[in-house]
């Protein structure tokens, strides 16, 4: 059974796409990029340090895919220029941001210091609005292009010691509806991808806890926590061709957990 039985399956590919995925060094920022390398994009994997990227490009490289090391820090402003110019410099494009970087500190919004909640809503929200700029800044020239942010279905529900990051979710989907209107005349989409309860590095000390995981997976109507790698599909398509109608949504991957009391 080939593609060829199936032109349908084309719709799915980025051969020739470059695509920038940030927080790409683990977690669902890595499941991403290695799907997205799979499909055929030349990925580039971001965090702050390049060990860890340069290993996973490397990895990348030796399953058959391309990928390449771009380290540098989100909420730094010059280092953000810095890096879209060498993107230009070395690619000449750029099809696909996902933005997907983020910080949580879950205390009572009475015990953020001012510095916190600065800290964390430029990381969390101010920095998408950044990438979005510079990448819009190398794809609207070619009337093409894909800007995609990873949200949280923290963005939609809330709970108690959380309102600093449910804040900046919620602001990330308003910020993509924004960007859907104004970017959608010259030919860019901007969508969302809304994680659930997913088990992540960043949340193995609740995986393991036996109350905690008890209380996640029955909310959860498939009574399960999301693998990492069940993220990767829904940011292919919306990078892919088979999406090129869809602007503004959010697509939330959540196991059926924000439809349920």
């Amino acid at each position: 059974m080939t593609d060829s039985a199936f032109p349908s399956l084309s719709m799915f590919s980025l051969a020739g796409k470059v695509a920038l995925v940030t927080g790409s060094g683990r977690g669902l920022g890595l499941e991403i990029a290695r799907a997205m390398s799979g499909v055929g994009a030349h990925v580039l994997l971001n965090g702050r340090n390049p060990e860890p990227l340069r290993a996973q490009a490397e990895a990348i490289v030796a399953a058959g895919g391309e990928a390449s090391a771009l380290p540098f820090d989100v909420a730094d402003p010059a280092a953000v220029r810095d890096a879209f110019d060498r993107i230009e410099r070395e690619h000449g494009q750029l099809d696909v941001l996902v933005l997907n970087v983020g910080q949580r500190n879950r205390k009572p919004l009475a015990e953020f210091a001012n510095e916190e909640i600065r800290h964390l809503l430029d990381v969390d929200l101010a920095s998408g609005l950044m990438l979005a700029r510079e990448a819009a800044r190398l794809m609207v020239p070619r009337r093409q292009g894909r800007l995609i942010a990873v949200t949280s279905v923290a963005g939609q529900i809330a709970k108690a010691n959380d309102a600093v990051y449910t804040a900046a979710k919620a602001g990330l989907t308003g910020m993509v509806r924004a960007l859907a209107a104004e970017y959608g005349p010259v030919g860019l989409t901007s969508n969302a991808v809304a994680p659930g309860f997913f088990a992540t590095e960043t949340n193995a000390a609740l995986v393991a806890d036996p109350r905690v995981s008890a209380y996640f997976e029955e909310r959860t109507p498939l009574r399960r926590w999301g693998r990492p790698a069940e993220i990767a599909g829904a940011a292919v398509f919306l990078a892919s061709p088979a999406a090129s109608y869809v602007n503004g949504h959010v697509l939330v991957v959540d196991g059926g957990a924000t439809i349920q009391m």
